[in-house]
């Protein structure tokens, strides 16, 4: 330590004391510790760095820029092409004051708001919409907020402009591009129907190892089919052509095998293994669950697939859960589940169909309803799948949703979205494994065994294995928007702690 004289621009003089440093240790680049501890969680603290609109270099950027606005413009011009097919006045002017205040919803997207609490409409949602607001997000806006939060928000608030009004609280702003994602998608609806018309069987006279391995590779084949259909997210792929739609359909089996080596985090064989082990419990049967994502031709993939775990015995019960309201542009409904399978018994969606073709589209839908009435198949919908949390939190705030769950086989989450909020939708390297990635889904007691089926169309990329930080790497160098295309994708499997006593501090 030394001391030192100086005057200052008066004259006036002053002592200083200077710390000698040259004895103590060299400075260290400081990191902070990722991911962060429980203790240090929550939803603008999130494990690893959250992506939020203002990152220009992420797609949450484009996203909250660009994306959010188009998306609700179409919505504004559905609402007023229904407004203008309406005669009853109530009902006219009800909907003008629910595109005002979509028009209100597109001012404080485009100008950036501070985020406000939802308007109690009666929904199950409400307040765990507004405490995580009050408590995590006060003074946040569009922008600042974490991008899964805000971008929900977003699409909560579209709701709301609806579910307080009298006479339009269901509508649905996208419900006729739903709709038209299967009748645009005949080439590849036809190719199923025709090779699952019949019930599954396999040939007889052979041997127990030919039928397990007929099963295997009708198994892998059809997790890729279910996988790759979630190709057609509307929301990203709303202006796309017909030949652009079937080039992404295609399910004939070299195409599959093509697209494999495009899975970069691959558990299919670890998924079959544990889908197989289920029929070794006949006294009680296996089920399995699917946290659905989109509508139309996705939603017609998982039902093929669970069609066929019903048939071949590998699952007893399927339970799909989708959710109670229009949700992300193409998430799937009550409204869009029965729309399926009724216009597949009932509709004329493909005028250029054979007879044969129509036939057995009709009695793939006649089965898929019989399951239903005979609770082989059960549609669930419950209000914390459209809430701003995270899947890290469902043990916390939905514990009767994470009960039932528990119960389960294994839960199969669908998409992009469900995958984003599996993993907390963080900047997390994509080596880090995808049992750490989905936390309290793997880590909780009592958690299922929890497989994503994922296309990569956002930031988020986990499970890629040792080398996945290189992968990524690599990747980001030779193909630019790789982790938005929807060319690559994540098959993952979480064995969770499935058996033990689920418990709730």
């Amino acid at each position: 330590m030394s001391n030192a004289t100086t005057f200052d621009p008066n004259g006036v003089q002053s002592h200083r004391t200077h710390l000698n440093l040259r004895h103590l240790p060299s400075k260290k680049e400081v990191k902070g510790s990722w991911p962060r501890t429980a203790s240090r969680i929550d939803p603008n603290n999130p494990p690893w760095p959250a992506y939020r609109g203002y990152h220009e270099y992420s797609f949450a950027h484009a996203t909250m820029g660009v994306r959010l606005p188009t998306i609700l413009g179409k919505a504004i011009e559905d609402a007023t092409r229904t407004l203008n097919e309406q005669h009853d006045e109530e009902k006219v002017t009800d909907l003008v004051q629910c595109i005002e205040r979509m028009e209100a919803l597109m001012s404080d997207l485009s100008g950036n708001a501070k985020l406000r609490p939802i308007i109690d409409d009666g929904e199950g949602d409400i307040a765990l919409w507004n405490k995580e607001i009050a408590k995590y997000f006060q003074g946040k806006d569009f922008m600042n907020a974490p991008w899964l939060f805000a971008e929900a928000y977003k699409y909560r608030r579209l709701h709301e402009c609806f579910s307080v009004s009298k006479h339009w609280p269901d509508y649905d702003v996208f419900y006729r591009q739903k709709c038209d994602t299967f009748s645009r998608s005949a080439d590849a609806v036809f190719e199923l129907s025709m090779r699952f018309v019949e019930p599954f069987a396999l040939a007889e006279g052979i041997s127990a190892e030919e039928k397990l391995e007929a099963e295997r590779l009708t198994f892998l084949e059809l997790t890729q089919v279910c996988l790759w259909g979630n190709s057609t997210d509307l929301s990203l792929l709303i202006n796309m052509t017909e030949d652009q739609i079937k080039a992404l359909q295609s399910t004939g089996g070299e195409h599959l095998a093509a697209t494999e080596k495009n899975i970069l985090g691959n558990h299919l064989h670890k998924l079959w293994d544990t889908v197989k082990e289920l029929r070794e419990r006949p006294e009680i049967g296996g089920r399995i669950d699917f946290v659905l994502d989109n509508a139309g031709f996705e939603l017609y993939c998982d039902c093929v697939y669970a069609d066929f775990l019903i048939q071949s015995g590998l699952a007893s019960q399927v339970r799909f859960h989708g959710k109670r309201f229009a949700w992300f542009v193409s998430d799937v409904s009550r409204k869009d589940w029965d729309w399926l399978l009724n216009t597949m018994v009932y509709g004329q969606l493909f005028p250029k169909a054979t007879d044969q073709e129509m036939e057995s589209l009709r009695r793939l839908g006649r089965r898929w309803k019989q399951y239903e009435k005979e609770g082989k198949w059960v549609y669930e919908q419950h209000p914390f799948w459209c809430t701003g949390y995270t899947f890290w939190s469902l043990h916390e705030e939905a514990p009767d949703l994470f009960l039932h769950l528990s119960k389960s086989d294994l839960v199969i989450f669908k998409g992009d979205l469900n995958h984003r909020k599996l993993t907390y939708d963080c900047a997390a390297p994509a080596s880090t494994p995808f049992d750490i990635a989905i936390g309290p889904m793997a880590n909780s007691a009592g958690a299922p065994k929890v497989a994503s089926l994922r296309t990569i169309k956002s930031d988020v990329v986990v499970g890629l294995g040792d080398d996945g930080d290189e992968v990524a790497e690599k990747l980001d160098e030779s193909e630019k928007g790789w982790k938005i295309s929807g060319k690559y994708a994540v098959v993952l499997l979480s064995d969770g702690r499935p058996g033990e006593k689920v418990r709730f501090t």
